[in-house]
């Protein structure tokens, strides 16, 4: 097939991916809505608790300042309204666009979980690598259980841990934030600042899916190592390097690379945490303040993007397997 031929087929593949995508989007825009009606409790009880003047006039008032007085479905269709022009609404907290508040920290939450997942990737894939070579061997039985020690590890705890250790004990690296707060540091000093700052979040947010990456590609290495083409590359007396990276490994990292699109929506689930531990000033820092604000609109908003986030992760996911293996259709 020619280049412009195959250019043709994946515009088409993604035109009519995003087609699919809409009503996805749409059920979970709904869904998230109706979820947040359950939850007690609004932005109006926390105002006037906080104010001091919890009187029954003055919650009517903020209810009707805010529109929450009005019946759920009128509700409901009005936000659906709003969404259709890219209006996410106002913070009734702080007064500001949802959209403005979620664009001020999505640069931040995409920094993190785009170091984290390549990180997790890189070093996930190169131990599966090392693991499948030396399978059966005290290598293999060291590195699996290194693997195992990730995994059962929380996320909160390794990240409050290697805080102590490398922010505290040894000074090697700030606590938390994304930049030196009046430092007024530009160019390069500013650059190696903030990833002086991403380091130890970003490895916290990869620990547990290094181990998830590394298991799963030293499963898959060792199945395709039985495969009738591997004999035949063996019987061309290509090297055991040239196998394992040219043959094996490409054809091991479809399982893999599948299984990270479907944990990036974990790892942005993970982010509240992370980011509120660090206090990386991210979306997942800002759902948790939504939280307890009770200001459902940026909660319905940080959803919303969330959800826009997955369903492009999975679909680049899908042109990635037809680049690893060209007998996959674009579909």
């Amino acid at each position: 097939m020619s280049k412009r031929g195959g250019g043709a087929r994946v515009w088409r593949a993604l035109k009519r991916n995003a087609w699919q995508a809409v009503p996805t989007v749409i059920g979970v825009v709904i869904l998230n809505f109706l979820l947040m009606q359950l939850v007690p409790g609004d932005a109006a009880d926390v105002i006037a608790a906080e104010s001091g003047s919890a009187t029954a006039e003055t919650m009517a008032q903020l209810r009707t300042h805010f529109g929450l007085n009005l019946p759920m479905l009128q509700r409901l269709w009005e936000y659906l309204l709003n969404l259709a022009h890219l209006n996410l609404g106002v913070s009734p907290r702080q007064n500001v666009p949802v959209l403005s508040l979620i664009l001020d920290r999505l640069g931040n939450t995409l920094l993190l979980m785009g170091t984290a997942l390549g990180v997790a990737v890189l070093a996930g894939v190169l131990l599966g690598v090392l693991m499948s070579v030396k399978a059966g061997k005290w290598q293999d039985r060291i590195l699996s259980m290194l693997a195992l020690l990730l995994y059962s590890t929380p996320g909160f705890w390794l990240g409050l841990m290697v805080i102590v250790l490398f922010a505290v004990k040894l000074g090697w690296l700030p606590t938390g934030g994304d930049v030196t707060i009046g430092a007024g540091l530009s160019g390069w000093s500013l650059l190696v600042d903030r990833v002086r700052h991403l380091v130890l979040p970003a490895l916290t947010t990869a620990g547990f899916f290094i181990a998830i990456f590394a298991r799963l590609t030293r499963a898959s290495m060792l199945e395709v190592n039985r495969q009738d083409f591997v004999r035949t590359a063996e019987s061309k007396g290509l090297g055991p390097v040239a196998i394992t990276f040219r043959h094996v490994l490409r054809n091991a990292l479809i399982p893999v690379t599948t299984v990270a699109g479907m944990h990036f929506g974990a790892l942005l689930g993970g982010a509240t945490v992370i980011e509120t531990v660090f206090s990386w000033p991210g979306m997942g820092r800002l759902a948790m303040d939504s939280v307890l604000a009770r200001d459902y609109s940026v909660l319905l908003g940080i959803l919303f993007m969330a959800s826009l986030l997955v369903i492009v992760t999975n679909m680049l996911v899908d042109l990635l397997h037809a680049w690893l293996d060209p007998r996959i259709e674009i579909r």
